[in-house]
């Protein structure tokens, strides 16, 4: 697949919604007399990047924002790598030693958050097709290989389940869709635990499916009969992919929507760090697979207009902005994060 590229430069282009996130746009360019933000990382939120930023733009013309949605991991790399970006995405937020290496200090800032799906293509089958714990864990595992294995037809007995071989589709980059997964994975799954745990970047066990990006995940699992991957929600809906239902932490099989995944974010309190996953969120009506992700910005900026603008931009993404949020299939933050989440902001220097 190739990267995302998004300049807002073309904003009425992309609020019509021609803007592919497949495609590369023209480089943006500062206003006379304003300034240029370039940003880099996860795909996941990036659907709902390119609507806030085309939207910004339209009534703020003394500001342009070229996002780049190339990975969490790559979004990390470039954003610890001075001049570079000025500002980051991830999933995964940041460690604290990553944070480490930016000498002007890191702050992290919640922006939104969504569900991670898992999509399949699995031709003749009609109906809904429920997932338990052990039943997604043992695909991702490698150890369930045929769609007729006795723990997937367990939890869908009236439902006819070919024999056919399981392909799973999985990210071959950095990912934090890829961290949100297998930190749920290494929270329901002991044996995912001993031998994987929670990662960006995962050696997965037999012959899975590679791609770059939700956008890349998504397209090969509608492209290939068998096959199940985990996928941002938006960009399945976005290309019409099957989902499963998946059993939660109660024991309820629940499919992923916008109040079951706020349902979810429900069960945790955010600390001061603004960092906090989510990894098996308890309540009866939670889906199970959920994560906040994050921008990344620097404490403190050389270019004071800068800075100035990265506070106004994600002030108006954490207010005005949370609208759009529902409309392509993200969250909305709470208001007690978003509460949290704008003093942090407004600390950004020089003030």
């Amino acid at each position: 697949m190739r990267r995302v590229g998004v300049s807002v430069l073309l904003a009425a282009f992309a609020l019509l919604g021609g803007c592919s996130s497949g495609e590369r746009t023209a480089e943006a360019k500062a206003p006379a007399g304003g300034v240029l933000l370039k940003g880099a990382g996860a795909t996941f939120p990036s659907l709902l990047y390119q609507r806030w930023f085309a939207t910004y733009q339209a009534s703020h013309p003394g500001a342009a924002i070229a996002y780049d949605a190339v990975g969490s991991g790559e979004g990390i790399r470039r954003f610890t790598a001075e001049e570079t970006v000025d500002f980051g995405a991830s999933d995964a937020a940041m460690s604290d030693e990553q944070m480490a290496h930016v000498p002007a200090g890191v702050q992290l800032l919640p922006v939104t958050a969504g569900s991670v799906v898992l999509a399949y293509n699995l031709p003749g089958f009609e109906g809904e097709l429920r997932l338990s714990r052990k039943a997604y864990a043992g695909i991702f595992l490698g150890e369930i290989k045929s769609w007729n294995d006795r723990l997937i037809t367990a939890a869908n007995p009236k439902a006819k389940l070919p024999k056919l071989t399981i392909a799973t589709v999985v990210r071959q980059d950095g990912s934090g869709t890829t961290y949100a997964f297998t930190k749920h994975l290494d929270a329901v799954s002991e044996t995912w635990r001993n031998r994987y745990g929670a990662a960006t970047l995962v050696n997965w066990p037999g012959n899975a499916m590679r791609a770059r990006g939700n956008e890349g995940v998504a397209g090969l699992i509608q492209h290939s009969d068998g096959s199940i991957g985990y996928v941002s929600y938006e960009f399945a809906r976005k290309l019409g992919l099957r989902i499963a239902t998946l059993e939660n932490k109660e024991g309820n099989y629940v499919r992923p929507s916008g109040q079951a995944a706020t349902a979810a974010l429900a069960s945790e309190r955010l600390p001061d760090n603004l960092r906090v996953f989510v990894p098996d969120p308890s309540g009866r009506d939670s889906y199970p697979i959920v994560t906040m992700t994050w921008i990344l910005l620097r404490k403190d900026y050389a270019d004071a207009q800068k800075a100035r603008a990265i506070r106004d931009l994600f002030g108006w993404c954490l207010g005005d902005g949370q609208k759009y949020a529902p409309e392509l299939n993200y969250i909305p933050l709470p208001p007690d994060v978003i509460a949290k989440a704008l003093p942090a902001l407004a600390a950004i220097k020089p003030e």
